[in-house]
């Protein structure tokens, strides 16, 4: 069994693709029309045919209660693997990305906390 597709709820699939694709460098692997949403998935350009991010339309009434309490928390929704957190933060951060958590040693990985913009908090990875 492998993981093959991700969700991240999000405000608003427009602005959430310009983010993931703009600032975090994803690229798009599907768009499909689906009524006034779209099955909008996107892939790193390291793996192109590697596990697959959703960026869900957030509408269903449970999901703005839950974002709001993640976030109010400092809990990331999803993870993402950098090979070196201080240089993306960098990267991010003059790309106009707002962090939470700027970059901090844990152990065996170095992580930082990023604002997607769209309602949740991202967090990047190093295994050190």
């Amino acid at each position: 069994m492998k993981i093959h597709i991700t969700s991240v709820f999000v405000d608003d699939q427009a602005k959430a693709e310009r983010f993931y694709v703009d600032k975090l460098g994803f690229v798009k692997k599907h768009d499909i029309p689906l009524g006034e949403d779209r099955w909008l998935t996107l892939v790193s350009p390291e793996a192109p045919e590697g596990t697959e991010l959703l960026l869900e339309p957030g509408k269903h009434p449970a999901v703005p209660p839950y974002k709001t309490a993640l976030v109010a928390d400092g809990i990331p929704v999803a993870q993402f693997l950098v090979d070196d957190v201080h240089a993306e933060y960098k990267r991010l951060r003059d790309l106009g990305v707002t962090f939470t958590q700027e970059p901090a040693e844990m152990g065996t990985v170095t992580t930082a906390v990023l604002d997607d913009t769209c309602g949740n908090l991202i967090q990047i990875i190093q295994m050190n």
